[in-house]
């Protein structure tokens, strides 16, 4: 008799179980998307405020108000300083040339480019 009643008991229970399990879940994920809704709503409403843009629109895009001197500081060991081949500067040992001609047009040197990229040679040093 008792083994009727845990054959009976058993799926229902263990149904309960697991929708425990999933309600629990479901709500940890509900808390979790509210704090994320949050968070997204704080940073909406940063945007309310003008010095807040104005920080943003200097440091993302780098504006500056008219009459503003814009300087960056470029850091030597991250970017190296190569000599300008324009100016007339020497190119140092191992300096590499596009191997195109600066009075082309622009979509001649566009297409020389696209022909020396596809060769798969290097440019001509």
């Amino acid at each position: 008799m008792t083994l009727v009643g845990v054959a009976l008991v058993l799926p229902t229970a263990v149904q309960f179980l697991k929708q425990r399990a999933e309600i629990r879940a479901d709500r940890e994920e509900v808390a979790e998307m509210r704090a994320s809704n949050e968070e997204m709503a704080n940073e909406l409403s940063r945007w309310d405020d003008d010095r807040y843009v104005v920080a943003q629109a200097r440091e993302r895009l780098t504006f500056v108000f008219p009459g503003e001197t814009p300087f960056r500081v470029i850091d030597p060991e991250v970017v190296p300083v190569e000599p300008d081949a324009t100016a007339g500067a020497p190119l140092g040992p191992g300096a590499v040339t596009s191997g195109i001609e600066e009075d082309t047009p622009w979509f001649e040197s566009v297409w020389q480019s696209v022909e020396i990229a596809g060769s798969g040679h290097e440019p001509t040093p």
